[in-house]
């Protein structure tokens, strides 16, 4: 499974791992929706519904990761290290595009990749 993350011309595609919450990630495509800044590392969005993490594995978050942040319930797109987090969870990786995750501003669409 892959998402394409669009904001103007940037574009930046994800690989979604196989864990119950990235395949709940994938069917609830096309979103239409704010992304916004987090600390210094990362850009954040907000699904429609939550993700069950039951067998997510734990992140260890690099530039590219894909995440998600059980306790708030948003999705992370990590441009800088961050390492592991209490109840961050891997989603995927990019696999093109990763360069240009801090650029991301306002509205995003994400829909399915091929």
């Amino acid at each position: 499974m892959r998402i394409q993350v669009q904001n103007g011309e940037t574009i930046l595609v994800y690989e979604l791992n196989d864990s119950v919450a990235a395949k709940e990630l994938y069917e609830q495509l096309p979103l239409t929706l704010e992304v916004s800044d987090f600390s210094t590392n990362e850009k954040v969005f907000y699904p429609p519904e939550a993700l069950d993490v039951c067998d997510a594995p734990l992140a260890n978050a690099d530039t590219g990761s894909l995440c998600y942040y059980a306790p708030w319930k948003d999705v992370v797109m990590f441009y800088d290290y961050f390492g592991e987090g209490n109840q961050l969870y891997e989603l995927g990786q990019a696999i093109s595009g990763e360069d240009s995750i801090e650029k991301l501003a306002g509205v995003i669409t994400v829909t399915a990749a091929e």
